[in-house]
């Protein structure tokens, strides 16, 4: 329950709140002129701070230049104690806190000015126990109700979207969210709504797989079981094949030195042929040489000598003596250097032929062995694409296996999603006398507003808990927004009974405008009645043009519950005391 709202700065308009009714008017003076607006007084301003102080975002209005300094305060009852929460428009990840704190399981800490502090997280989890009765054991849960979703079903803001639909608080609610917090609201068992959108994630993921395989993105999944099938096959012959290819290879662990020697031994066998017929040539030049190679003839000068009549000195005959031996020793020494010159080509000629043989013959066997084997890189290459092919065939089997997975995951899922919408349809049969108790509440509160009560109804469907809320038309305006209005009420009223929730219910003007005054008289009557009757307050905010006066029971006095009167005309009538 809420005791006053203020702030550090003197200019504001502190609001005191009392048990039962409580109405913020804006109204337009006398001295106003037409072109002051009650429209940004701080209705709207005031709801925007108590969500503020209850460690919610800052809004808008709250982060204009003109408020960058200012503290807000807000005093509550919670838990059966009284408390004072403040916090700071900028340095708004602390709040202060003033109270008992014996009770609270995260205890505030104190900062260098001797306050109690605590951080904004730990703060909704602090009113998320007291106010809701959140259990930790929540937490556990993926989807499951917070503080700040619920509390806004007891606080709309327009800016949010909050007044679209009784069952969502904010326009892009999520389906999730709008199942698990109204179903924990109105008492049933939400975690059938979390462990839905637990199966609707799986079912998400499977159909982006779907999609993904389709579109070619998901190689994985691309194709159908007998395709991927007659691949497999077809992969695992041409493995098979390649295995009996490996089995027959034979590999000479020196295939390469092997191939290599016998490289350099045919080039010796060239060399020693090329080596040989140069030889040959020579040989033949030399033993030609050996053949004409003749001793002089000194008869043939004594000849001519005597056929000329002439007598050859003694001298001269001695001289010719020696020159014939002399040229006679050149001879023969050049014909034994031709015959050893000769015999050493013969040599080196049958030399090489031997050796030729020899290698010729090592050539041969090398031959052999390389006609027999085969070499380590050819059959390193070979197991390289085997085992490519392998690993192919494993992918296929791989592709197989997550196919039938994923066929049996939908299967799965479709199972999981009937037995949990035969659980929870279960779950909300046995708590038929809550649900039997909302849709009454509902009804009474509509029939009170309108000559044909609504209809509430909470069902379980595919897709989880589904709240339909009805008003019949009987030619009225704003039936939408008075769905709403029953729609809090009713929740307002189940958790008073039960001595929970934040034993306040607040509605902007926003949720008056086009109601029909009759319907808007009968639900400030009955928004009262219900809050004293429930121990609960009802705040709510009008303009003083939109007050049905002519409406209202005889006896009830609408002005006796204003808390607090916003004016235009002049800056200090507005809820701030400073306009922007």
């Amino acid at each position: 329950m809420l005791i006053s709202l203020s702030a550090d700065k003197e200019s504001f308009r502190e609001i005191n709140f009392k048990p039962g009714l409580n109405i913020i008017l804006a109204e337009r003076t006398k001295d106003s002129t037409g072109k002051d607006s009650r429209n940004g007084l701080g209705k709207t301003s005031m709801i925007e701070i108590i969500h503020f102080l209850l460690g919610g975002n800052i809004t808008n209005t709250l982060k204009k230049p003109q408020l960058e300094n200012w503290t807000f305060i807000l005093k509550l009852r919670l838990n059966d104690k009284d408390y004072s929460v403040s916090r700071h428009v900028t340095q708004r990840s602390k709040i202060v806190i003033e109270g008992d704190f014996t009770d609270w399981p995260i205890k505030p800490d104190k900062d260098s000015e001797g306050r109690s502090i605590i951080s904004n997280d730990d703060w909704k989890r602090i009113l998320g126990k007291f106010v809701f009765g959140i259990r930790n054991e929540s937490l556990e849960y993926k989807y499951a109700p917070t503080f700040r979703s619920c509390i806004s079903y007891f606080a709309r803001l327009e800016e949010s979207g909050g007044f679209l639909k009784p069952e969502k608080n904010y326009s892009s609610q999520k389906e999730w969210d709008i199942q698990v917090n109204n179903s924990f609201l109105l008492g049933l068992d939400w975690t059938y709504a979390s462990k839905w959108q637990i199966l609707k994630d799986r079912k998400k993921i499977l159909s982006q797989l779907k999609t993904e395989s389709e579109s070619g993105l998901l190689r994985d999944m691309h194709g159908s079981l007998g395709e991927l099938e007659a691949e497999r096959i077809a992969l695992e012959g041409s493995v098979n094949e390649l295995k009996e290819q490996l089995a027959k290879f034979k590999v000479h662990p020196q295939y390469k030195k092997i191939e290599s020697d016998s490289n350099k031994i045919t080039e010796l066998i060239h060399e020693n042929v090329n080596d040989n017929i140069s030889d040959k040539s020579l040989l033949n030049h030399y033993e030609k040489s050996l053949k004409e190679e003749k001793e002089p003839e000194s008869e043939y000068i004594d000849k001519i000598y005597k056929e000329a009549g002439i007598v050859i000195p003694e001298l001269v005959k001695k001289r010719l003596k020696e020159v014939k031996e002399f040229h006679k020793t050149v001879v023969e020494n050049r014909r034994d250097f031709l015959s050893s010159e000769i015999l050493s080509i013969k040599n080196n000629i049958n030399r090489r032929e031997n050796e030729v043989q020899i290698l010729s013959e090592k050539r041969s066997n090398l031959f052999e062995i390389l006609n027999k084997h085969r070499a380590l890189d050819e059959h390193i290459a070979l197991q390289n694409r085997n085992a490519e092919m392998v690993s192919q065939l494993e992918n296929i089997k791989r592709k197989i296996e997550n196919m039938k997975k994923f066929e049996e995951g939908k299967s799965a899922l479709n199972i999981d999603l009937e037995l949990i919408q035969q659980k929870a349809r279960l779950a909300l049969d046995e708590r038929k006398k809550l649900k039997e108790k909302a849709v009454v509440l509902f009804n009474t509160n509509s029939q009170n507003l309108y000559s044909s009560p609504g209809s509430l109804s909470i069902d379980v469907e595919k897709a989880g808990y589904k709240f339909r809320v009805d008003i019949k038309r009987d030619g009225s305006h704003g039936i939408e927004k008075m769905k709403i209005f029953c729609y809090d009420l009713m929740k307002t009223q189940l958790l008073s009974e039960d001595r929970i929730g934040p034993n306040f219910l607040i509605h902007d003007s926003v949720l008056f405008a086009d109601v029909d005054e009759r319907q808007i008289a009968h639900a400030i009557e009955l928004g009262r009645k219900e809050a004293e009757d429930k121990g609960f307050q009802y705040i709510c905010t009008f303009n003083s043009d939109n007050i049905p006066e002519k409406d209202f029971s005889e006896g009830f006095d609408f002005y006796k519950f204003i808390r607090l009167k916003l004016t235009d005309g002049s800056p200090e009538g507005g809820l701030f005391g400073i306009r922007f």
